[in-house]
């Protein structure tokens, strides 16, 4: 099994985002690209700005919770801290 990892896409100028769990980055990453998840094709999210790994997925799954609590200024905070630039990270994820 691949490890657990919490995500974030973004839409081009930051102002939608997606927040989601995987232990296939690669695989939701395409379907959001292809415009298999309709929140993602409806505002564009698809720039790939934040990845935390985890050790189990119900650790994964209980942060992502948590993040989706949370309100957007802290979300921003967040990415701003690991990914100031907001570069897409999807070219530096092994699939």
């Amino acid at each position: 099994m691949r490890q657990p990892v919490v995500y974030i896409l973004a839409s081009a100028l930051g102002r939608a985002l997606y927040i989601g769990v995987t232990t296939d980055l690669p695989r939701p990453l395409a379907e959001h690209r292809a415009g298999m998840v309709a929140h993602t094709t409806r505002y564009r999210v698809n720039r790939l700005i934040f990845v935390e790994p985890f050790e189990t997925a119900p650790d994964a799954i209980a942060r992502e919770k948590q993040l989706k609590g949370w309100r957007r200024s802290k979300k921003i905070a967040l990415i701003n801290r690991s990914n100031p630039a907001w570069r897409d990270l999807s070219g530096e994820i092994d699939g």
